[in-house]
């Protein structure tokens, strides 16, 4: 019997895994730290969109840059060891900020976006993914945006890390920011968007997502020492009142550490001015919130959970569950309405809420300042708040208040102004519709105020 051999030539061939992937060093980037790349970082993104769409590349190194504008069908991917740096205000290397051309009742954070390190604007199916890095060391964490005038320094300097305006199809998944600048990711009226796994350590806001729907939050983790961590808003900045709705936040982690040390993982709890880390909604209001859902969240060194309604819209169907705090600043959790009313003149209704609904949040280590807080207005209180299993643990020490707690009014809606609340647990006014339900409290050293005080308060089940 004859053996045959039968010899096989396998042919080695090399394929390039997304047939549209554009590397931005083809495009002249340097990735040296000391050149600036947005230029050729942004000719990769033009040639992405000119060729139907893709991944623009951007390979280890650093990439100092200015505005790099995001465009449709473009998923600018930071390879692990990529850093985008942003460039200081004395390069000039952002875009000028755009003419908003209404009054501006909005802070000029949620009304110019073009100044921004990363920007897109009308666009849709994009995406910022990857191990890499955006590292926000040239922009500002100031308010006066436009046009990077920052306290009379220069002109030029970018505000944001990543800033989304009118955008549909939004994904931000994997990257790590630092040093975000005013803010290192706001939304704004953007539909149908996911920011998944993102790590965030910075210096002001973390998150805004500002009139926007159908968006989802989720395994994130936020160190915001000096401002608030993942915060929902629905101001003017579209030149009308636009509900943010749809919202689900869960996942996710926020802390109040000091400025890089939840990235390098010392975690040096900051001493604390007014707010930090902390979940939000508000404060710029005018269309309000609805259907927002917040679940499997932990807190730590946080300021607590806050919903403020003050520019005349409407809050109503909040979902709460499965919240841990630990080491809160001020207040666990604080619900209010308010007359500040930052919007058109001709607009006469109130701002209102009703259908909050929170459930299983444990505590502990709380400021004496404020217990919960849930203060409506008069003629018009917040109605159907349910508050079960919770148990919140208070350090205690806090001394009789004999004067009047202050009446939100047109007041800026912080509990820190406002002074100790005239109970150390639970403060309710101007509530229609309490519903308590395994409730508790603990004093960890004795307090002056009573646990429980209702003004205005009707129709309470416990």
């Amino acid at each position: 019997m004859k053996r045959i051999l039968l010899s096989l030539s396998f042919i080695v061939v090399s394929v390039t895994l997304c047939a549209n992937s554009y590397n931005v060093r083809d495009y002249g980037a340097k990735g040296d730290g000391k050149v600036l790349d947005h230029t050729a970082i942004n000719k990769a993104i033009d040639a992405c969109t000119a060729g139907g769409g893709g991944q623009v590349v951007v390979p280890a190194g650093t990439y100092l840059c200015g505005s790099i504008r995001l465009k449709s069908n473009v998923d600018l991917h930071l390879m692990a060891g990529a850093k985008i740096l942003a460039a200081p205000g004395e390069l000039k290397a952002y875009d000028e900020s755009e003419v908003f051309g209404a009054p501006e009742y909005q802070d000029g954070g949620h009304t110019y976006f073009h100044n921004s390190l990363i920007w897109a604007e009308g666009q849709q199916n994009i995406s910022i993914t990857g191990r890499g890095m955006i590292d926000g060391e040239g922009l500002t964490r100031y308010d006066t945006e436009k046009d990077g005038i920052i306290d009379g320094g220069s002109i030029g300097t970018g505000d944001k890390a990543i800033a989304l305006k009118l955008c549909r199809n939004v994904t931000i998944r994997d990257i790590t920011i630092y040093r975000g600048g005013h803010f290192a990711i706001i939304t704004t009226g953007c539909d149908i968007g996911t920011i998944d796994n993102v790590t965030i350590d910075t210096n002001r806001d973390g998150i805004d997502i500002d009139c926007c729907k159908y968006f989802t939050v989720s395994n994130t983790k936020v160190n915001t020492p000096n401002d608030d961590a993942i915060v929902l808003k629905s101001s003017y900045a579209l030149k009308k009142a636009v509900l943010c709705e749809h919202i689900l936040i869960t996942n996710c982690i926020v802390t109040g550490y000091k400025l890089g040390t939840f990235l390098d993982g010392t975690y040096i709890p900051e001493e604390v001015h007014w707010v930090c880390g902390r979940i939000k909604l508000g404060t710029e209001s005018n269309g309000g919130y609805r259907n927002i859902t917040i679940s499997n969240c932990t807190c730590m060194w946080s300021s607590g959970l806050a919903f403020e309604e003050v520019d005349q819209g409407r809050m109503e169907n909040i979902v709460v569950d499965n919240i841990s705090l630990s080491h809160v600043h001020h207040y666990p959790i604080y619900i209010t309405t308010g007359c500040r009313n930052r919007g058109p003149k001709e607009v006469t209704h109130m701002s209102s809420a009703r259908d909050i609904y929170i459930n299983n949040v444990i505590a502990d280590d709380c400021d004496s300042l404020a217990g919960i807080i849930i203060t409506g207005m008069e003629g018009e209180p917040i109605r159907n708040v349910s508050l079960s299993n919770i148990r919140i643990q208070y350090r205690g020490g806090g001394k009789k208040v004999t004067t009047p707690y202050r009446e939100q009014g047109t007041n800026y809606p912080e509990p820190h102004w406002a002074g100790p609340t005239p109970a150390y647990a639970l403060f309710a006014r101007h509530v229609d519709g309490l519903k308590l339900h395994n409730v508790e409290f603990e004093l960890l050293s004795p307090d002056e105020r009573p646990d429980i005080l209702f003004e205005d308060v009707k129709n309470v089940s416990r």
